[in-house]
């Protein structure tokens, strides 16, 4: 059933149970007027008739004369002009006016001191008990008040018949009128119903047209849709490039691990040959495979740690304290090259807010690129800029540091120098994470003039907000960005053709 339909059946019921409950009160308020004017006539008339009646009860009591007692009936019933009278006591009943039959009950009298309804030969009445008490003689009685409650009961009726009348009537009515204005006001949200269904997510982003309409529950309804829409677009173009993200990696595992394994398979099939390798020979075809199987190992873990990044949310960003992972880093660094002479200036604490593993990623590879690229002693160092919204992490070595030339693509994917033994992402993943980080990393000569690479990685305190898109494992180019001055942002997004 249909919004305008439902509430059009509401109405229809809910009106002409007003009107009903309307009507009650309004018969009752009736009533009360009515027989507030009957009781006040009955009390006029009992106030005037008490003196006679109480004259009377006198005569009676005192066995008067006939005639004196008729005398006195005649001015009782005369003053009672319109109401019926009826006087009782010990010796006798006296009644006369209309008033109910003498067989009819009567309450008692205490109970009608106040006028009360009574309904005797299907008329009704209302009665008025006075209670008469005289010394002399010692008598005591009761005068009784009738008022005939025809007209009252008519009009009364009347108010009845009237108020189911116009609740019949007030049913149909109220129900069209509601209808008619539940269709006019149910315009705006049958648009938005509309321009909703129009909506293909298959065509592009799910956009939703809404001009206000000055109901709040419609407008309210179309920002909470264009908010749900939003959230959708925000959720799909993740979810394609988590699966952009997937592709890249199977691609370029594919094509980065096709090398090192066909080395492998070589040397397998050196010592599975015949004539079979000498000792020597044997010695150093194992060592290939180790080396080729430590190669293969730090590439897995390098791409797998860019589809990381590429896929990291903001409830990921945690405090962090850079020293810590910059002590961490060197203790793992010298366990695993214990040959190798690192120094390390880092003031403790220094908080940043980040992802911490992708911080460490980036920690790790500034060192280890020192030590296989460099030559001496690797120099660590963090600084804080004095209005605290930066951290400055610098890294020297005495090798034969990055031509000019080669600056500009230092920090792509798979760029390494003839050679090198090292992946060809670990410089990648710095970019990236500085670029994650909303920071920049460059490479400089040393400030001091000696030879050697001098990496800055400049990482703000405060994260800003996440860039939308990260193709860092599936740039064409193997680059998201490229490489900026220190303390300068740099763009994020390759933007593709």
């Amino acid at each position: 059933m249909r919004l305008a339909t439902r509430i059009a059946v509401a109405v229809a019921v809910v009106v002409p149970l007003l009107v009903l409950a309307s009507g009650w009160v309004m018969v009752r308020l009736v009533t009360g007027d009515v027989h507030a004017a009957t009781d006040a006539h009955l009390r006029e008339r009992a106030a005037a008739v008490r003196p006679e009646a109480l004259s009377l009860l006198r005569a009676m009591a005192n066995d008067r004369p006939a005639s004196v007692e008729q005398a006195r009936q005649r001015r009782l019933f005369t003053s009672a002009l319109d109401v019926g009278i009826r006087v009782a006591g010990p010796d006798g009943t006296v009644s006369g006016g209309p008033q109910p039959a003498a067989s009819a009950t009567l309450p008692a009298p205490a109970d009608a001191a106040r006028p009360v309804t009574l309904t005797a030969g299907g008329r009704g009445w209302r009665a008025l008990a006075v209670p008469l008490s005289s010394p002399r003689p010692a008598v005591r009685g009761t005068l009784w008040l009738f008022s005939a409650d025809t007209a009252g009961r008519r009009q009364i009726a009347q108010v009845r018949r009237r108020v189911v009348t116009v609740a019949l009537l007030t049913a149909p009515v109220a129900g069209i009128a509601a209808w008619l204005a539940a269709v006019r006001l149910a315009r705006p949200l049958a648009a938005l119903r509309r321009r909703a269904a129009g909506i293909d997510p298959r065509a592009g982003a799910a956009r939703l047209d809404h001009t206000p309409t000055g109901v709040p529950e419609v407008d309210d309804l179309a920002r909470t849709l264009r908010t749900l829409l939003a959230r959708y677009d925000e959720q799909a173009a993740r979810t394609a490039e988590a699966l952009a993200t997937a592709r890249s990696f199977s691609a370029a595992a594919s094509h980065e691990l096709r090398t090192p394994l066909m080395g492998m398979r070589i040397n397998l099939d050196v010592l599975a040959g015949d004539p079979a390798p000498d000792a020597a020979g044997r010695a150093e075809v194992l060592a290939d495979l180790r080396d080729g199987h430590d190669r293969l190992l730090g590439l897995l873990v390098m791409l797998r740690t860019l589809a990381q990044g590429d896929l990291v949310e903001a409830d990921a960003f945690v405090p962090a304290d850079l020293a810590d992972i910059l002590d961490a880093a060197v203790r793992d660094l010298r366990r695993d090259h214990p040959g190798a002479e690192v120094s390390v200036d880092a003031p403790a604490p220094c908080p940043v807010q980040g992802w911490p593993p992708g911080l460490r990623s980036a920690v790790d590879n500034l060192l280890r690129n020192a030590v296989l690229h460099g030559a001496g002693r690797v120099e660590a160092a963090l600084t804080r800029a004095p209005d605290g919204a930066a951290v400055r992490l610098t890294v020297a070595d005495h090798g034969p540091g990055v031509p000019p030339d080669a600056r500009s693509g230092v920090f792509a994917r798979f760029r390494r120098r003839p050679g090198s033994p090292g992946s060809g992402l670990g410089l990648a993943l710095v970019g990236q994470q500085a670029a994650l980080h909303g920071g920049a990393a460059a490479v400089t000569d040393r400030p001091d003039g000696a030879p050697g690479a001098y990496f800055v990685l400049d990482l703000p305190t405060e994260v800003p907000a996440l860039p939308r898109q990260r193709d860092w494992l599936g740039g064409e180019d193997g680059a998201a960005m490229g490489p900026g001055a220190p303390g300068a942002p740099q763009d994020f997004h390759k933007e593709r053709s």
